[in-house]
C-alpha cells in the first residue's frame, strides 16, 4: 500500500513567496528521485465549524497563515529510500535551514500508510 510523509506548518503571510520558491526546489528533487506526488498547500479556508481548525490546534500567531503539504510514495520502503537521495542531493544542501521563512520547531510531521484511496 501507498505512504505519504505528511506536515503542516505555521508561516508568516509575509513570507509565504519565499516558502514557495523553497518548496518548488524541493518538489523537483524530491520527484528527481522517485516521489510519485509532492503538494504543499496554503491555508484559504481555515475558520472551520466542525473539529478544531488548524489554526487552533498549531497556535497560529496574528499574521500567520498554514501550509499543508504531503509527499507520495509506493510504500514506506520507497520513502526511506527517496528520502536518503533527496538528503545527499546537493540542491538540499544548499538550503540554509537557519534562514528558513518559517519556525522549524513549530512543524509538525509524521509518516503515514494509506488506508483508503480513490
Amino acid at each position: 500500500m501507498a505512504y505519504v510523509d505528511g506536515f503542516v506548518l505555521p508561516i508568516p503571510k509575509k513570507k509565504v513567496a519565499a516558502y514557495k520558491r523553497i518548496a518548488a526546489i524541493a518538489a523537483k528533487v524530491w520527484c528527481e528521485h522517485g516521489a510519485l506526488d509532492y503538494k504543499e498547500c496554503v491555508g484559504d479556508d481555515l475558520n472551520t465549524k466542525c473539529g478544531i481548525g488548524f489554526p487552533a490546534t498549531i497556535e497560529l500567531k496574528r499574521g500567520e497563515t498554514v501550509v499543508f503539504a504531503y509527499i507520495l510514495f509506493k510504500s514506506r520502503a520507497h520513502r526511506d529510500r527517496v528520502n536518503a537521495k533527496v538528503m545527499k542531493d546537493p540542491r538540499m544542501n544548499n538550503i540554509d535551514i537557519s534562514d528558513m521563512p518559517f519556525d522549524i520547531n513549530r512543524m509538525v510531521y509524521g509518516g503515514f500508510e494509506v488506508i483508503v484511496s480513490a
